[in-house]
């Protein structure tokens, strides 16, 4: 590539530092770094946009704000001017992408694809201005190639090299059958930058080998090589796993604005810097004075994570909701007082009941035993007193609220019959 750095003004200079600082602020891996100032470079001196890919084969369509990661570092390049190439797999998605799976993936028809689809472009549209996305579909090349070229294709890697993958090398290892076409999965992401001529690829670390077949195809066909950025996985609530709706530790894009709060409220002090950093839309320099402050402990962690949650509930459901949503927590968590707004259950059980029964009744708690480690943690309240006795019994007639941990409420109405 021509070296573009050496024939900028100081000005320019100074922009590609500001745009690279901003596009490699929580980035996990930039492969390579100096190539890609040197294409922000080129892009000032042509006066001509990056392409910035990224592809998806949408298998799973619910939404959530460890999706978001990747959504709003292609918001930082969109905001400088470049464009954001989405590529939808409804080619690729046919095959399922083979990655930390231990089984062949399940075709999706094209039906499920296409539906799929635009429900990632109805929730990526909360970052994105879609408006200004390229769109493409990769049934459009990969369904015109000819037996001749995908040879050619498959002629760029080895066996070998695809079986360096940690899920293949396992399957190949125990005796789990491989079917021939996830060994194409790769090969034809990589081969979408080389029809669209993409400059950069996002991906999560768990996508590192798919991104750099990217860079390695465009090489074999004479292109230009892309720029790979690997984004970090982001944990869940829990601060263990990674955020994902069947583990329950997800906050969601459609979550209401209390909940959506309450939830960001609730993470773990050492992922607050991870989450302000991933995604919020916060300037670099406020994330800077926000970590030089929790580092130096001039912010309380309490008061980070506000900002936090503030900022979440302000990006997905606006200013007002945002205000609205920290003035309650305020009032039931900070200062005791009950949520303006609880679930109504209508019971027709027992009108005296074990509350280790009700929580699990309710589907507060999912077992018994939970339900007594809850209560004896101090966790549960019964009318906004904290219970400790796993033997209470309730008076269901009494219309009791019952609440569980910071954020789960339920108001019992006995139903008479």
């Amino acid at each position: 590539m021509e070296e573009f750095l050496e024939n900028l003004t100081s000005e320019q200079l100074a922009e590609v530092k500001r745009q690279y600082d901003i596009y490699s602020n929580g980035a996990n891996e930039i492969i390579p770094e100096i190539e890609l100032k040197n294409k922000i470079a080129r892009s000032l001196l042509k006066n001509s946009p990056l392409k910035i890919k990224l592809g998806l084969d949408p298998s799973a369509p619910d939404v959530h704000l460890g999706h978001t990661v990747v959504l709003n570092k292609l918001k930082q390049f969109q905001e400088n001017g470049h464009i954001i190439q989405v590529i939808i797999g409804d080619f690729t998605g046919k095959i399922g992408d083979p990655t930390g799976k231990s089984t062949v993936r399940k075709q999706l028809s094209m039906e499920e694809v296409k539906k799929n689809a635009k429900t990632y472009f109805d929730q990526f549209n909360k970052v994105l201005d879609m408006e200004k996305v390229e769109l493409h579909y990769n049934s459009k090349w990969l369904s015109r190639l000819n037996l001749e070229e995908i040879i050619n294709l498959s002629s760029s890697i080895t066996v070998a090299r695809l079986l360096e993958r940690n899920d293949f090398s396992e399957r190949f290892s125990t005796g789990k059958p491989i079917s021939l076409h996830e060994f194409f999965y790769p090969l034809m992401q990589g081969y979408d930058s080389v029809e669209l001529e993409s400059d950069v690829e996002l991906g999560g670390t768990d996508q590192h080998f798919n991104v750099l077949m990217g860079r390695h195809l465009q090489e074999h066909f004479g292109k230009e090589k892309q720029i790979v950025m690997l984004l970090p996985l982001l944990e869940g609530l829990d601060g263990v796993e990674k955020m994902s709706k069947s583990k329950k530790n997800y906050i969601g894009v459609d979550d209401k604005p209390s909940e959506m709060y309450g939830k960001a409220m609730s993470i773990p002090d050492e992922l607050i810097i991870k989450y302000i950093d991933l995604i919020t839309d916060l300037s670099l320099e406020e994330k800077n004075l926000t970590k030089d402050q929790l580092e130096n402990r001039k912010l309380h962690p309490k008061d980070a994570k506000m900002l936090l949650a503030r900022t979440i509930v302000r990006m997905y459901h606006g200013v007002e909701d945002s205000e609205k949503a920290e003035e309650a927590f305020k009032k039931v968590f900070q200062n005791r007082s009950l949520p303006d707004e609880i679930p109504v259950v209508k019971w027709q059980g027992e009108l005296l009941v074990p509350l280790v029964d009700l929580l699990v009744e309710l589907k507060l708690i999912r077992s018994k035993t939970e339900a007594r480690k809850m209560i004896q943690n101090g966790g549960v309240r019964v009318d906004t007193v904290k219970v400790n006795d796993i033997q209470l019994q309730v008076n269901t007639m009494d219309q009791p609220i019952i609440q569980v941990g910071k954020r789960k409420f339920i108001k019992l109405q006995v139903k008479l019959i």
